[in-house]
């Protein structure tokens, strides 16, 4: 058990360090002249001479050999330079830190998600954040759902943005983002352009355009499929929504992607193509931030996380009390 005689001593030495005479300390050490220590920190080097003396007093050790040709370490000199070193680097990681809260946070942020959370909200919602975070950069990859949460899992990624399957995650944690509603993308003069909503299983005997055979959606295509004892008849693979919609729009079969997605890529061809919602319940999807654990993200990753959460609900008032009959 520590006594309080020696508790006391303890705080007695820690006050009797002094931080200029430990830096000056190390500058000796690493250029083996106190001369020439003096030079490098503009420092007189009778000054640099009398402080390591004061610290050589205070410790009550020799810490340096002098000699003509400068100075060496004596063993308690060679383990005060490691534990300086390692104070004064804590000490320059404290400053870094607090700097960030000073003059505003900066860092880099690796980011990966998948299409729909690119293609639909992260523009305008990254531009924001870089608007407001100029120090702060982000490295954006895009990548399948899965892959996505493989890469937050492997560290690979600080961030993922994508849609998480029920038991996916695994031990990550997740924070709702965006939601989005899937349609069936096809030619206006198709007989199910004017619906206001189907279901998947009525698509079934129309030949698709779909993404990789991977991608959230392809397979809650094919999960719907197979429930239906059927199967997508599926007649190209691309890679992306835009291709997608040029390969429907000559005629190459029916596609099913997120509705915000079609609407922001409609300008570009016009009115020939229309959208349905499905009303297939996992139509309805949500994107969810993906991180190891939220708590330890650095200050940069966790400054983008709480841009990109979306507004708490507020509450809503309680009714207005109505007096008795």
């Amino acid at each position: 058990m520590t006594s309080p005689l020696s508790l006391q001593l303890d705080r007695s030495f820690a006050r009797r360090i002094d931080l200029t005479s430990l830096q000056l300390f190390v500058a000796v050490c690493e250029l083996g002249s106190i001369g020439r220590a003096a030079e490098r920190e503009f420092i007189a080097a009778s000054a640099i001479s009398k402080r390591l003396s004061d610290l050589e007093s205070t410790l009550g050790i020799g810490l340096l050999y002098r000699h003509a040709r400068g100075v060496d370490l004596t063993p308690a000199g060679e383990s005060l330079l490691h534990h300086a070193r390692a104070m004064l680097y804590s000490l320059e990681k404290m400053q870094g830190e607090l700097s960030e809260y000073a003059e505003g946070v900066r860092g880099h942020v690796r980011v990966h998600a998948n299409i729909s959370a690119i293609v639909q909200y992260l523009p305008e919602d990254l531009g924001a954040f870089a608007r407001l975070h100029e120090g702060i950069k982000i490295d954006l990859e895009e990548h399948l759902s899965h892959e996505v949460v493989r890469a937050v899992q492997a560290g690979a990624a600080d961030l993922g943005i994508c849609h998480v399957p029920e038991g996916d995650a695994g031990e990550l944690q997740t924070l709702p983002y965006r939601r989005d509603q899937l349609a069936l993308v096809l030619p206006q003069p198709h007989p199910l352009a004017g619906r206001a909503s189907l279901a998947f299983a009525e698509t079934l005997d129309e030949d698709h355009v779909g993404l990789h055979t991977h991608s959230s959606i392809y397979r809650a295509m094919h999960g719907a499929a197979t429930a239906e004892g059927r199967s997508v008849r599926l007649r190209i693979h691309v890679t992306g929504l835009d291709a997608m919609c040029r390969m429907i729009d000559n005629g190459l079969g029916v596609g099913v992607m997120p509705r915000r997605a079609f609407e922001l890529m409609r300008a570009g061809i016009g009115s020939r193509l229309a959208a349905v919602d499905l009303s297939d319940d996992w139509a309805r999807r949500e994107i969810r931030l993906v991180a190891r654990d939220f708590s330890t993200l650095p200050v940069a990753a966790r400054t983008l996380v709480q841009h990109l959460r979306p507004p708490e609900p507020a509450e809503a008032a309680p009714p207005a009390a109505t007096a008795a009959a």
